[in-house]
């Protein structure tokens, strides 16, 4: 796996990947950090397989995606007849990862009652499926993603404190787009190649103009709002130069003021080199 999927040259990036090849191989907790569409299961997929727990199983779950009641019974398994619809044993996924990973996504939108349940397992690497007094012992390493900050979650009183700190063992903050748009060219790139061109057949370039409007947006999808708008893009050109007209709406009002600084840039650097043969 390496970091082949996680895209950037940046500095922030490259802090990234320094803390991905230090702690990959440890069992340590570790929480991401980021806003939404930054990549945060890519780090922790990373994670898992770059360590010696690469070949047993990597289970991501979305906390936000599932009701208080099916969230447990997906994380810790129950016994049939433990509630009306059980109608089989079922394991739950951190006995599903046993030897493996864990990746709890959304971590902040875990109800409470489930908080103190977690905060057993990583205490005590036992896991008691609902319906069942009987536990089982667990080897499994938890990495966990929040776009929250989980201190005015603590402070609110919806998170518990010492379960924060129990996850969070080490930090990666993942940095948003607009704090990297070095990066942005690289992205771009790599979306055309490895997932708008194989899906057309064609080899597309983008204009210097559509260039300089992804770079100048804020981003606060991040990455994932510049893949869609690269896929968009690639779907509507008529050619194989990806234009400004083929980009999202929302980039239109972009247009007139690259133009602007487009040409500053030209009359810029036709003076240069007027001066520059002047000076012959």
């Amino acid at each position: 796996y390496k970091f082949s999927q996680i895209i950037g040259t940046s500095p922030k990036m490259q802090e990234v990947f320094k803390m991905i090849e230090r702690v990959a191989n440890t069992d340590s907790t570790i929480l991401i950090l980021g806003e939404s569409g930054t990549g945060k299961e890519l780090v922790a997929r990373a994670l898992h397989f770059n360590s010696k727990r690469q070949n047993a199983p990597f289970i991501p779950i979305n906390c936000s995606a599932l009701p208080e009641n099916l969230l447990e019974s997906e994380l810790f398994g129950h016994r049939k007849g433990a509630f009306t619809g059980a109608i089989n044993d079922k394991l739950g996924l951190f006995q599903e990862a046993d030897g493996g990973t864990i990746f709890l996504d959304e971590i902040a939108s875990m109800p409470p009652m489930l908080q103190s349940r977690l905060l057993r397992v990583l205490q005590e690497k036992e896991v008691r499926r609902v319906g069942e007094n009987t536990p089982f012992f667990v080897n499994v390493r938890v990495l966990a993603a929040t776009n929250e900050p989980l201190e005015q979650k603590i402070k609110a009183g919806t998170f518990r404190e010492d379960l924060f700190y129990r996850l969070n063992v080490i930090a990666i903050p993942m940095p948003s787009l607009r704090e990297r748009r070095e990066d942005i060219p690289l992205l771009v790139a790599h979306f055309l190649h490895d997932k708008v061109s194989p899906r057309t057949g064609k080899l597309y370039r983008i204009s210097r103009q559509a260039m300089a409007v992804l770079e100048a947006h804020d981003w606060p999808g991040n990455v994932r709002e510049l893949e869609n708008a690269i896929e968009r893009a690639g779907a509507l050109c008529d050619g194989d130069i990806l234009q400004v007209a083929d980009l999202p709406p929302i980039f239109s009002h972009y247009e007139r003021q690259t133009t602007k600084s487009m040409e500053a840039d030209s009359r810029v650097n036709a003076a240069e080199t007027l001066n520059e043969l002047s000076d012959l």
